[in-house]
C-alpha cells in the first residue's frame, strides 16, 4: 500500500491555474512535512522561470531540455526559507499530453537530484526510521487528470509506488508551533598550517562540532521535560468551552551540556592557530508538527533541525555575499567584523504556519519582497514581515597568509616540544613500571 499525502485545498486551485499557463510544461516544489502515518502538503512552488527561456529556438517540445541545476538550485533557496519541520517533499510537473509519457522519468531523476543538492548541505543525518519517500505529482494540463507517485531517496535503484493525493481544507489549522531562542558562542580556530585558511570550510568545520553539542542538548517543552515517546498534546487534547481548532504554541529552553561523552576520560589536541572565527549572537528558532498524535521527538527533532540549519544558511549567505562582493580570492589580514543576516518570518497564506528569510542591514523591504515572489510564488506586504532577532555577528580574528621562517621555526617547536613531553610521559610510565616491579621482586624475595 503506498504513502497518502494530504493536500491543502488551495494549492489544486493554484495548479489548476498553472495548468492554464503551461508552455509546453512547467515544474516545481512540493513543500510539506513527512510524519510515519502520512504526509502533508501545504504549499506548491513553480520553479522560477530563467529570462533567457523566452528566446529558446521554435521546435518540437522535449523535456530534454530541462534544466536540472536551476531546479535544484530553487530546491535549495526553498530550503532556507522553509522553518523547523517543513521540507521538500517532492516535485510536480504540469505537461502536455505529448509529453505525459517522458515525464515520470524527467520527475525520478529530478527528485533524486534534489535530495542529493539538500543533502549536501545539511550538518544532521536523518534518522533510520525516517520516511525516506519523495512524492512526483504528474498533471495533465489537457485533462487535468493527477498522477501521484512515490520514490525512495535512500535506494538509487528505487522503482515508482503509487501514493494517494487528498485535498483538504484548513490543513495546518490545528499544527503546534515550537519556539527558542538559543544563544550563540563559537569559537573556531584557524589552523597555522592551512595554507589558504578557507574561511567557509574551516566555518562548516566548527559548526559540525557545534551541531553534535545541539543534537546532545536538553529540551523543556513549556519548562518541563517529556519523554520522547510520549504524545506532544498529551493533557492538552480537550479545551474547555473551546471546541474549534487552533494552533498551540510551545516555549522551548535549550540546555546545552558542558560536558560530551559518556567517557570520564578525554584527550587534549594541542593545535598551532594563526587566527580564529567567533560567531556570537541570539538567534530565533521555530518549528511546526503535525497535530496527528505526535511524539516529543518529532517535535524536538523538528526545533533541533531549524537550530542547526538557521545558523549554518546564515553563514552560508554570509560567505556567498563576501564573494559576491569582494570577490572569491579575498584574504583577511586584519580583524574584520560582519554582521550575520537577521530572521525575518512571514505568515502563509490561508496557514498557520510561517515562512522565514534572512536579511542584511542595508537590503530594502522591497528585496525580501522580490525574492519571495521568485522563490516561493507568494506576494508579501512590508507589514507582515517580522524580523525576529537582534544583531548576530562574526568576528574574523588576524590571520596571515602563509606562515613566516620565524612562524614556521616556532610551528617547528613546539610541535617538537609537544612530541617531546609525550615522550616523557611514556618514559616516566616505564620507569615507574620498571621501580614497581623492582620493588614487588625485592618485597618477596625478603
Amino acid at each position: 500500500m503506498g504513502r497518502t499525502y494530504l493536500v491543502e485545498e488551495g494549492i489544486g486551485q493554484y495548479l489548476t491555474e498553472l495548468s492554464t499557463k503551461v508552455k509546453p510544461y512547467v515544474t516545481g516544489l512540493l513543500i510539506g512535512q513527512c510524519s510515519p502515518q502520512r504526509d502533508y502538503v501545504i504549499r506548491a512552488v513553480r520553479t522560477p522561470p530563467k529570462e533567457q527561456q523566452q528566446e529558446e529556438s521554435v521546435g518540437p517540445p522535449k523535456l530534454a531540455s530541462l534544466d536540472e541545476e536551476w531546479i535544484t538550485t530553487h530546491a535549495s533557496q526553498v530550503s532556507r526559507m522553509l522553518p523547523g519541520g517543513l521540507l521538500v517533499l517532492g516535485v510536480f510537473m504540469i505537461a502536455t499530453p505529448e509529453l505525459a509519457k517522458d515525464g515520470q522519468n524527467a520527475l525520478r531523476k529530478l527528485i533524486f537530484s534534489v535530495e542529493k543538492s539538500l543533502s549536501k548541505r545539511r550538518l544532521w543525518k536523518p534518522a533510520e526510521e525516517e520516511v525516506s519517500d519523495r512524492a512526483a505529482l504528474q498533471i495533465c494540463s489537457a485533462t487535468k487528470k493527477v498522477v501521484c507517485r512515490t520514490y525512495d531517496v535512500q535506494d538509487p535503484k528505487s522503482s515508482a509506488k503509487p501514493a494517494d493525493w487528498k485535498y483538504q481544507s484548513a490543513l495546518t489549522a490545528s499544527w503546534v508551533a515550537l519556539g527558542c531562542t538559543v544563544n550563540v558562542n563559537i569559537h573556531i580556530p584557524l589552523l597555522a598550517t592551512s595554507p589558504n585558511h578557507d574561511l567557509e570550510k574551516n566555518t562548516k568545520n566548527g559548526l559540525n562540532r557545534w551541531s553534535k553539542q545541539i543534537e546532545d542538548s536538553v529540551f523543556l517543552i513549556n519548562g518541563q521535560i517529556k519523554d520522547e515517546d510520549t504524545e506532544l498534546l498529551e493533557g492538552q487534547k480537550k479545551l474547555r468551552g473551546n471546541t474549534q481548532p487552533s494552533s498551540q504554541f510551545s516555549d522551548v529552553k535549550v540546555l546545552t551540556q558542558l560536558c560530551q561523552g559518556s567517557s570520564p576520560r578525554s584527550t587534549a589536541t594541542v593545535q598551532v592557530c594563526s587566527g580564529s572565527i567567533n560567531l556570537r549572537g541570539a538567534v530565533k528558532c521555530r518549528a511546526y508538527i503535525h497535530s496527528n498524535k505526535p511524539k516529543v521527538k518529532e517535535a524536538i527533532q523538528a526545533l533541533k533541525r531549524d537550530i542547526i540549519n538557521t545558523l549554518s544558511d546564515r553563514c552560508e549567505i554570509l560567505f556567498e555575499d563576501l564573494i559576491l562582493n569582494e570577490g572569491p580570492q579575498k584574504k583577511y589580514f586584519g580583524r574584520e567584523y560582519h554582521v550575520l543576516p537577521q530572521r525575518l518570518f512571514v505568515p502563509v497564506a490561508g496557514s498557520n504556519v510561517m515562512l522565514s528569510d534572512y536579511k542584511f542591514g542595508d537590503e530594502a523591504p522591497g528585496e525580501i519582497q522580490e525574492r519571495f515572489v521568485e522563490m516561493l510564488d507568494q506576494p508579501v506586504q512590508a507589514e507582515d514581515m517580522h524580523i525576529a532577532e537582534d544583531i548576530s555577528t562574526v568576528d574574523i580574528c588576524p590571520v596571515t597568509d602563509s606562515p613566516t621562517d620565524t612562524q614556521q621555526a616556532q610551528l617547528t617547536k613546539a610541535t617538537l616540544l609537544l612530541k617531546l613531553q609525550q615522550n616523557m610521559g611514556l618514559v616516566v610510565a616505564a620507569a615507574v613500571a620498571v621501580l614497581a616491579s623492582i620493588f614487588s621482586f625485592n618485597y618477596f624475595s625478603d
